[in-house]
């Protein structure tokens, strides 16, 4: 019988120290995985503060425009956007005070809207209209639809009590004569006296447009009259 080395028996390996080896093949997996995590993170923030400091506001155009560095640390903290700040720059080169810029941008915000009524504003200061009546008009948030309005009464003609009582109506949503309409009135020969009494009856349009037709073809039909003239006897 031969005699020699005894072949190797099979030795079952620990459990642990399987486990152990595969975790330590895993590690360098796991390891480039945060790695690239880690990148992906650093790239996001690099980015996110690159958009954040791209998106500062400037208030140049304002403190070119004549706003006294007080009136401007008090816009700056309304936060404005771009547009904002173009549209009360427009505002105050036209002429317009800083009190009326602060108060028609703060009655927007009211509103919850950014404030964007510069030309309305400028519209009707040229047309003769004072800051509180401006301003009154804003705070309903009905500048831009009755500053056209506005305007074509005050080239009408119409004195300022009249005007006050017509855009108050206006603002109330009550039922008013259109400026057209005092237009064709005055044309017929109305006084403003019965203008503003057929204004404060509250008439709805169609009421109003009938008063102002019958009103015209009185005027047409008294310009069609004829003088007969009579011949001498022969």
């Amino acid at each position: 019988m031969r005699v020699g080395c005894p072949e190797p028996s099979h030795v079952l390996s620990s459990s642990i120290a399987a486990g152990t080896r595969t975790a330590h093949r895993a590690c360098p997996t796991y390891n480039e995985g945060m790695r690239q995590s880690f990148i992906i993170i650093g790239v996001c923030l690099l980015l996110l503060s690159g958009c954040q400091k791209q998106h500062q506001t400037d208030y140049t155009p304002l403190d070119r425009s004549g706003f006294w560095a007080s009136n401007l640390d008090e816009v700056k903290k309304l936060k404005l956007s771009d547009k904002e700040i173009s549209q009360l720059a427009k505002l105050k080169q036209s002429g317009a005070s800083d009190d009326l810029c602060l108060s028609l941008l703060k009655a927007a915000r009211d509103h919850q809207h950014d404030f964007s009524s510069a030309d309305s504003a400028i519209e009707l200061s040229r047309a003769g209209y004072s800051d509180q009546q401006i301003l009154a008009v804003a705070q309903s948030d009905q500048i831009d639809m009755l500053s056209g309005e506005a305007v074509t009464l005050k080239l009408i003609g119409l004195s300022n009590p009249t005007l006050q009582a017509i855009i108050e109506r206006r603002i109330k949503g009550l039922p008013t004569l259109t400026s057209a309409q005092i237009g064709r009135l005055k044309n017929t020969g109305l006084s403003e006296k019965q203008i503003v009494a057929l204004v404060n009856e509250g008439l709805t349009p169609e009421q109003a447009e009938a008063q102002v037709a019958k009103r015209e073809a009185a005027r047409n039909h008294s310009n069609t009259g004829f003088v007969r003239v009579q011949g001498r006897r022969r």
